[in-house]
Order: C-alpha cells, then sequence, then structure tokens
C-alpha cells in the first residue's frame, strides 16, 4: 500500500522576478500556475498512490482539483469549513470510504484565524491489509503554537483510539504538522513524551527508513520557500506519514519512504513543501510472549 502526503499550495505561483501571486478563484489561471499544476499532476500520476493527504487543495460548490491531479478512480473526502478560494484539506482513497469524522481543531483563542482540522477516514482496503482508519492532520502552522498543536494532537489521537478500540486496525496518520520531529506534538506522536493525560506510539516512515537524515520538507532548497513569506527559513522536517503501532512495533511494515516534488521539472517547482510518500505492507506476526 503506497501513502502519499502533500501540500499542494492552493493557487499560488512564482511571479517572474522574486516573490509569489495567487489566482483568482474562477480567473483564468496564469502560465505559472499552470505549468506548476502540470508538474503535480504527472506527478501524482506516476506516483499512483492509494491513499493521499492532501492540504491546500482546492475544491468548493462547482470545482474539485483532486480529479484533475489525481486521475479518475479515487474517493474522496473534504473539510468543510475552507478558505474562501476553496483551499483547506482533503483525502483521496483507491478503496471505497466508510465513515468520516471531520475533528476541528480550533480549541483554544489562538487558532480562531486558521481552519485547523484533522479528517479520519474509514478506508475499506481489501485483505490482507484489511479494513483501516487514514488520516490527514492538520494543526495550526504559527511557530509560536507549539502549545496548540499539542492539544490538536492529542484530539486526533483521542479519537482515532476511541474508533479501534476493541477492534484490530491499522492506523496511518499523514499531513503537513507543521511541527518538526523534536517537537513536543512529534515527541507525542511517536510515543517519546506524553501529553494531558495519555499517550500513543505511531513509527514515522521517514525516520524508520532513513535514521538520522533531516530529510526536510520545507526548507529554502526549493526557492518557492526562500521567495515567498519564509526567505528567513532555515528547512525543517514537517510533512509526515505516521503508523501507529501495536506492542511490539508498528503494524504495518514501512518497506520506502522518499521525498515527493523535491526536485524541479525543466525548471518548475511542483509546491512550496515537498511530501513525503511512504510504501506499507503487511507486518510479520508479532513473537509469543512466554510467561
Amino acid at each position: 500500500m503506497r501513502v502519499l502526503t502533500q501540500n499542494l499550495w492552493g493557487l499560488y505561483y512564482p511571479l517572474p522576478g522574486p516573490g509569489i501571486g495567487k489566482a483568482r478563484p474562477g480567473a483564468d489561471p496564469p502560465a505559472a500556475l499552470r505549468d506548476r499544476l502540470a508538474v503535480l499532476a504527472d506527478g501524482l500520476r506516476a506516483l499512483d498512490p492509494d491513499l493521499a493527504a492532501f492540504q491546500e487543495a482546492i475544491h468548493h460548490h462547482d470545482y474539485d482539483q483532486l480529479p484533475d491531479l489525481l486521475g479518475p478512480g479515487y474517493h474522496l473526502a473534504h473539510q468543510t469549513r475552507r478558505e474562501a478560494d476553496g483551499s483547506g484539506v482533503s483525502l483521496a482513497s483507491r478503496w471505497p470510504l466508510g465513515e468520516v469524522h471531520e475533528v476541528d481543531l480550533q480549541l483554544t483563542p489562538r487558532t480562531k484565524g486558521f481552519l485547523s482540522v484533522a479528517l479520519v477516514a474509514e478506508v475499506q482496503a481489501p485483505p490482507p491489509i484489511g479494513p483501516l482508519l487514514f488520516v490527514n492532520h492538520k494543526p495550526n502552522f504559527e511557530l509560536h503554537l507549539e502549545h496548540e498543536r499539542g492539544l490538536q494532537a492529542v484530539a486526533t489521537a483521542s479519537l482515532v483510539e476511541r474508533l479501534v478500540a476493541g477492534r484490530e486496525r491499522h492506523v496511518v496518520v499523514a499531513g503537513d504538522f507543521d511541527a518538526t520531529p523534536d517537537s513536543a506534538s512529534l515527541r507525542f506522536w511517536r510515543g517519546r513524551q506524553g501529553l494531558g493525560d495519555t499517550s500513543v506510539c505511531y513509527r514515522d516512515a521517514w525516520e524508520h527508513t532513513h535514521g538520522d537524515n533531516p530529510g526536510h520538507t520545507f526548507t529554502p532548497e526549493n526557492p518557492l520557500v526562500a521567495e515567498g513569506t519564509w526567505p528567513l527559513e532555515r528547512g525543517r522536517r514537517i510533512d509526515h506519514v505516521l503508523v501507529r503501532c501495536a506492542d511490539h512495533g508498528p503494524s504495518l511494515d514501512i518497506t520506502t519512504c522518499a521525498r515527493t516534488f523535491d526536485q524541479p521539472v525543466d525548471g518548475v517547482w511542483g509546491s512550496d513543501h515537498f511530501g513525503v510518500v511512504a510504501d506499507l505492507a503487511v507486518a510479520p506476526p508479532e513473537p509469543l510472549v512466554s510467561d
């Protein structure tokens, strides 16, 4: 099973000189935006994910961007409240979706300026993997809101735990977490610390396959970052694919993990974020434990 997370960067596009522009919804897109979206479409179809978590995807009453980018054959779910231009959180699955839960992550007064959300979808994947939960987690991005990102992580993880209680279900959480591996919220997700009165443990697909390689996904190596609204950015890994652990490790084997859209195509970058793609397989059975 191939799992992808990718921030699509909405309707933004690079200007001829330093700086970025943003197209108006419904207007003819400028050439730079058309070129960028073509790179995304070609790349996404080549990656051919089974599950995909998208941020800053465009969806409104008369347009859905994801079929244009992915092609046919996907089941889609979208965040209900979106930005004025339709930008928001969406997910795609090759297999039918059951119930989709939307977690409002605007949990304190400081989060009111951003539509933070998690989508938790029941995916009817066939054997040998079987039904699973796929989560697109998108907390607040502001650098000083790590306290809120911790609360948001607990809110999403707690819903997941309620949904899987008493049932054997794989859980994959993906998204633009806007938090680095050493942050409190990612330490919580990865089982390195508790928050509030709870703890969970998920395996970080990048760390599992690449160790200490920094694997930055938001970096000035990408000129869309350096020439946009983050000119002082020095590089962070903030886009993640996580697999929920059973007693002895992740319930799915993480066989490969790579960054996506981390190189330009004929000089065109797909997004200001590099994404992450991971291949998952059925894990070997847990060992017997004697008394």
